[in-house]
């Protein structure tokens, strides 16, 4: 990220904060423990909320780089993943004929 005076967090503070508070709270802690195994880890969005106030408060550079590198792993975490379905280039040779609903199994 270039700039000190220019460069802004990627998100407002709050949003850092809206998110830890989600992820905190039992619905979340109960639909993350079904779907994956295990409690949510909320400790990053906690640091992420204290560092983009402090960088608020002081432009701190240690707080700037902490919020792009925090950003930066959320951002591969997520593209970490394959698709479900593969993607087709085109539709299949038979797409307009009917289905076959009314045959018998």
């Amino acid at each position: 990220m270039a700039g000190g005076a220019a460069w802004r967090p990627p998100r407002p503070c709050e949003d850092y904060w809206w998110e830890w508070k989600h992820c905190r709270g039992l619905r979340h802690a109960f639909h993350h423990y079904y779907a994956h195994g295990e409690l949510p880890a909320c400790g990053r969005w906690r640091e992420d909320y204290e560092a983009c106030r402090a960088w608020e408060r002081g432009r701190a550079a240690a707080a700037q780089e902490a919020l792009c590198k925090s950003e930066r792993a959320r951002v591969m975490e997520k593209q970490k993943y394959a698709p479900v379905w593969t993607l087709r280039k085109s539709p299949p040779p038979d797409w307009y004929l009917p289905l076959d609903q009314d045959k018998p199994n």
